[in-house]
């Protein structure tokens, strides 16, 4: 028998032996398997490689010296330290807690170390009890919907899922929280108590700071107590010796070349002209403005639309995420720190850390000029902490000057009485600290040390991306008030933005870097889901985004829910943001239902609280009777509190149940994501 191409088959063969035999599917299947992994390993480890932040290099550590290095005991071992000070930290102000803790050090005899945990093998705390009186305090933050901060995430996991036996290994704690949200410290409680469980020996008990009162009160109040309890655990006393020991020392940059100069990038130097995707907190998206429009009718407010371009970023978002925004200082209150100080702010420097184990370098971009830093790296609109007054004492050459911040620095009680007249009721910044006290004259590198870092702001995105796919849209009230020493003090993103108005002749257009995070403010995963949404202001800002998502499902021919809505603002023909909008949603049958409140257009103050509790019935009607979901967004020191109090009431009365009951019927929406916030102090 012959095929088509003239081969000989012998039939015998054909008939007895299969072409494939079990063999052949066996090496096929390993062949497959083995495959299969290694695709999908090298492409999670792309993955994982793409999502890694870009860091500043310092010159004197290697990339993989510095990978290799993250064995925190060997550092303490053989540099002679017994204290380490870990910080969880979203703003900085967590690792400028940390920082001060590990400085203090020194006065107990203890030589001390700020880690990051991310930065960390945090499994050797089990390897603690092996150095003399040693001592590890942890600086947690609390973040999102009683989330561990970004840089906390892997040792909170490490802590939850492993079983490590920690006898040996003494700690304190000292939470940052804010009580105006409902997960106050919730991540500091757990990691005090988990670190106890694992076998571990409290030193002083937790703190939990404030940041809705005076959480720099709170903080020093713990660490005196920290140091008290500290020397009774170790029996050792006070050296008294002060610690106002520099952590940076000036490096001189006038001979480095331009390029290696950083001029506002967060990160990577040249980052802004050399794009490279993906976009981070540490690589943000240079993005053109297309849209910044005025969106109140009249009056002395201002609210602004603007729209950021993100069309060929490869940046994608979901409705409820927000954007960062990277403002930067006015120039007007950079060249006054200058003036006050007698300084050349474009004098080309560096500050490197005099700790060379640390693995933070830099404070910032560096070398940098220092209009650069004050612009662009340092926050300079801010109260100063008390730890500044501390250190502005030696530049003060007025007496009174001196002994001004010396009280103010001072944890006594008429210190602090002063400390929050004079700097928080009275809102001083620096630049108004070195002009209402004329004799400070601090060097200008020191300044720049003691400084914290300017933080991005974030806003709750108010569109959708099935409807805008290349465009981000943020709904911002511009900051601008006087304050009681009869100065304006202005938002500094909102300022900022206020300024970058495209044009249609002027070119470059203006841009701005941003990048995305990603929020749980999330749309139920069923359109037909009936929904109710709570958002007075630019509280309105991500239900924008929801109704526009309903909306396109609608058009596409999908069933969607009811959606409710609860807007207030002062007053109808003022401040009605989106007001032809929403009409249009409205009439077209998208929204359902608009429950309008204008706060001033009658006699008695109307609040969208008030309109929560005459639709008792309607409300229980969607979360009660059709497990619809109910969101809010906006100011969590009053309105959240109290939509939260008149949905446990509304419970109560329509769903006929014990206080408790209604209580637990609540925590279970949240806990099913039923019932969601998105609130700010």
């Amino acid at each position: 028998m012959e095929n088509s191409e003239g081969v000989k088959i012998e039939s015998t063969v054909v008939s007895e032996e299969p072409l494939i035999s079990a063999l052949d599917i066996g090496l096929f299947i390993v062949i497959i398997t083995v495959a299969y992994f290694w695709y999908f390993k090298r492409d999670k480890k792309s993955s994982s490689s793409e999502k890694k932040p870009y860091t500043i290099q310092p010159s004197s550590l290697s990339s993989i010296e510095q990978t290799s290095n993250s064995s925190f005991i060997k550092k303490l071992k053989s540099t002679g330290r017994s204290l380490v000070v870990f910080y969880g930290s979203q703003t900085g102000t967590a690792e400028e807690f940390a920082g001060r803790i590990a400085k203090e050090g020194a006065r107990y005899k203890m030589k001390g170390m700020v880690a990051d945990p991310e930065e960390c093998d945090m499994a050797d705390l089990v390897e603690m009890k092996e150095i003399q009186k040693s001592l590890a305090i942890f600086c947690i933050a609390t973040y999102g919907e009683g989330d561990p901060t970004d840089n906390a995430m892997d040792f909170y996991e490490w802590l939850q899922n492993g079983d490590a036996d920690l006898e040996g290994l003494n700690y304190a704690v000292f939470g940052l929280g804010n009580k105006t949200y409902e997960h106050y410290n919730e991540i500091a409680i757990y990691i005090d108590q988990r670190l106890e469980e694992l076998g571990a020996t409290r030193v002083h008990e937790i703190g939990l700071g404030d940041d809705d009162a005076n959480i720099e009160d709170d903080f020093v109040s713990w660490k005196e107590k920290l140091w008290e309890s500290v020397c009774a655990h170790y029996g050792i006393e006070e050296t008294g010796e002060e610690s106002n020991i520099r952590q940076y020392k000036l490096v001189d940059c006038s001979d480095v070349l331009p390029e290696r100069i950083f001029s506002g990038e967060i990160s990577r130097l040249k980052s802004y002209e050399n794009q490279r995707f993906p976009f981070d907190v540490k690589n943000p998206y240079l993005s053109k403005i297309l849209v910044n429009r005025e969106l109140h009718k009249s009056g002395d407010r201002s609210c602004m639309h603007i729209e950021f371009d993100i069309d060929g970023s490869k940046m994608r978002y979901d409705t409820g995420d927000h954007v960062a925004v990277y403002p930067k200082n006015s120039s007007e209150l950079v060249d006054k720190i200058g003036k006050l100080l007698n300084a050349d702010l474009d004098t080309v420097f560096s500050l490197l850390n005099t700790d060379e184990e640390s693995s933070k370098k830099h404070p910032f971009p560096c070398p940098c000029t220092y209009r650069t830093a004050l612009t662009y790296y340092l926050d300079i609109t801010s109260n100063p902490r008390t730890h500044i007054m501390k250190e502005l004492i030696e530049y003060a050459s007025d007496p009174k000057d001196q002994e001004k911040l010396k009280l103010m620095a001072s944890s006594t009680p008429e210190g602090k009485k002063e400390f929050h007249e004079w700097i928080l009721r009275d809102n001083r910044n620096i630049v108004h600290i070195l002009e209402d006290l004329p004799s400070v004259k601090p060097d200008l590198d020191h300044l720049c040390e003691l400084l914290p870092r300017l933080q991005c702001r974030y806003y709750s995105i108010s569109s959708s991306p099935k409807v805008y796919p290349k465009s981000i849209h943020i709904t911002a009230v511009l900051v601008d008030y006087v304050t009681p020493t009869n100065r304006i003090n202005k938002g500094v993103a909102t300022n900022l933005l206020a300024q970058l108005k495209p044009t249609i002749d002027e070119l470059p257009q203006p841009t701005i870097p941003i990048y995305i995070r990603r929020s749980q403010f999330r749309l139920p995963p069923k359109s037909q889901t009936p929904i109710i949404m709570i958002g007075p202001g630019t509280g309105l800002a991500p239900f924008r985004g929801f109704i526009q998502e309903r909306d396109y499902a609608r058009k596409e021919g999908r069933e969607i829910g009811e959606m409710v809505l609860y807007f207030g603002c002062r007053k109808k023909d003022e401040d009605f943001i989106y007001e032809n909008e929403l009409q249009e949603y409205v009439a077209n049958g998208t929204l359902t239902k608009l429950h309008l409140a204008f706060s001033r257009d009658q006699p008695e103050k109307q609040y969208v609280t008030h309109l929560l509790e005459q639709n008792a019935d309607e409300l229980w009607n969607i979360i009660g009777g059709k497990n619809g979901h109910l969101y809010v967004c906006g100011d969590a020191r009053s309105m959240a509190k109290d939509v939260h109090s008149i949905i446990v009431k509304v419970v109560m009365e329509k769903g006929q149940m014990t206080n408790s009951q209604a209580l637990n019927y609540v925590k279970k929406m949240e806990q099913q994501k039923r019932y969601s916030a998105d609130v700010w102090s």
